[in-house]
C-alpha cells in the first residue's frame, strides 16, 4: 500500500499523539499542544522542509517509543535525552527562540507543579 504524504503526515501525527499519553499529564498536554503547533506550522513548507521535517519528528516517535517501554514510564528508564551542542549550532534563531521558550513553559509548570499544595 502506497501512501501519499499526506496520508504518512496523519499518521506520524496521530502516532505521535497517541504516544504522549504515557506520558505524566503535564508532559502530554505541553507535548500535544506544541506538535500541534509545529504540525500546522509546516503544512505548507516547501519539499525539502517537509523531508526534514518528517525524518525528525520519526526519530522523536521513535526514541519516546523505547523511552517509554512496554509497560509505561512507571517503568520506564528516564525520559527526555540531552540535547547536543552542534544540533544547537545548526538551528536558526527562531528554532532557538521556540526551544527557550519551550524551556520557560516546561520551567513554569514545574515550579508551579511545586507551589500546590495538597489538602
Amino acid at each position: 500500500m502506497d501512501l501519499t504524504h499526506a496520508q504518512r503526515v496523519r499518521m506520524l501525527y496521530k502516532t505521535i499523539l497517541r504516544l504522549h499519553r504515557g506520558l505524566p499529564t503535564e508532559l502530554q498536554v505541553m507535548g500535544n499542544s506544541y506538535t500541534r503547533d509545529e504540525f500546522k506550522r509546516h503544512k505548507t513548507c516547501n519539499i525539502s522542509e517537509a523531508s526534514v521535517f518528517m525524518v525528525e519528528w520519526a526519530k522523536y516517535a521513535v526514541t519516546l517509543a523505547r523511552q517509554l517501554g512496554l509497560k509505561g514510564p512507571k517503568y520506564a528508564k528516564k525520559l527526555g535525552e540531552s540535547l547536543d551542542e552542534n544540533k544547537l549550532d545548526q538551528m536558526r534563531e527562531d528554532q532557538l527562540n521556540q526551544l527557550y521558550e519551550l524551556f520557560l513553559a516546561a520551567q513554569q509548570d514545574h515550579t508551579e507543579g511545586k507551589d500546590e499544595k495538597i489538602p
